[in-house]
């Protein structure tokens, strides 16, 4: 009996001493193209999804207007292009990234939803609110002000829909975005 106890406590001493030596001197996936460990999304994903659903505002604090979507396009192309994509133009960074940036403007495969369009609101405002760890998306709160990404969660949410003409020359890089001007801004915060 004493040789088991023994051979346990031997193995809850030498199995966390070569783990150690394998991430000291092994070769563990650290790069963007290494294979990812095992049930590496499965163990991330529960934790994450199960925090947001707790955590997150069901009933966002402003509507689905012309005006916070043109506010929201405004945000999303200066803040998350870069990685997200536009509307039919794909973001090379966000491919490139590990895990992959999800391309927000891009038709799902099977063709329910674009980008986040069928997640909640909320789900996608924690989301800008807080970041993810270990993916490359910063947290937003100290960057936007609280409408701000409520704006832009509230058009990644309406991203299926039939947006403003004006809205969609924007989110496909067509129409560069201009400043606001001093009446636009006004009516911006009034929302």
């Amino acid at each position: 009996m004493g040789r088991f106890f023994l051979g346990i406590v031997a193995c809850l001493v030498l199995v966390p001493v070569l783990v150690l030596a394998w991430f000291r001197w092994g070769n563990p996936p650290v790069a963007v193209a290494d294979h990812p460990f095992p049930f590496e999304k499965q163990i991330v994903h529960i934790p994450l999804m199960a925090r947001i659903h707790r955590q997150m505002v069901h009933t966002p604090p402003i509507q689905a207007t012309e005006a916070n979507f043109m506010a929201g396009a405004h945000i999303y192309v200066e803040k998350c292009a870069f990685c997200h994509g536009f509307y039919g133009k794909p973001s090379t960074i966000g491919r490139n990234m590990y895990p992959t940036v999800p391309q927000l403007w891009q038709l799902h495969d099977n063709g329910t939803a674009v980008g986040v369009s069928n997640d909640p609101t909320g789900v996608t405002y924690w989301k800008v609110y807080n970041g993810i760890r270990l993916t490359g998306m910063p947290a937003f709160d100290h960057i936007l002000t609280t409408q701000q990404m409520w704006q832009v969660s509230i058009l990644l949410h309406n991203a299926h829909s039939q947006l403003p003409p004006e809205v969609m020359a924007l989110v496909s890089g067509q129409q560069p975005p201009t400043a606001p001007t001093a009446a636009k801004k006004k009516n911006m915060k009034k929302m």
